[in-house]
């Protein structure tokens, strides 16, 4: 399995749309983190950006962050990978969380992306 976080400073960075940086966790089958390489995200916000398929091609499965507007949830969903809202604090710590079972999707979506792309069509 992998897993990805978007990161600011090893912490997960709490707006998707704005990360530039993304760290993907490989995990073993006994659940433990087997390695961490960083990807960089394409210009563009979020959704706009091209992440979700280089994400894809990465083999993730699973992406852990803190709040993402609907097109990023719906351009990863389309992906494959499953999104996890409401996460906050050091990345290691919240995929060893998710790996423990402790963090659930809160689904909550953002509604403003403070000027990062107009809301039209995907």
């Amino acid at each position: 399995m992998k897993i990805a976080l978007p990161v600011l400073n090893g912490f997960v960075n709490e707006h998707f749309g704005h990360s530039e940086n993304f760290v993907v966790y490989t995990i073993s089958p006994d659940k433990k983190i087997e390695s961490v390489h960083p990807v960089v995200s394409p210009e563009g916000c979020g959704c706009r950006s091209g992440i979700a398929g280089i994400l894809s091609e990465e083999g993730v499965s699973v992406l852990l962050a803190g709040n993402m507007g609907t097109g990023a949830v719906s351009h990863l969903n389309a992906c494959g990978i499953e999104v996890v809202r409401g996460c906050f604090g050091p990345a290691d710590d919240i995929v060893n969380e998710f790996l423990n079972g402790t963090v659930e999707d809160n689904c909550q979506t953002c509604s403003s992306h403070e000027g990062c792309h107009d809301h039209g069509a995907h």
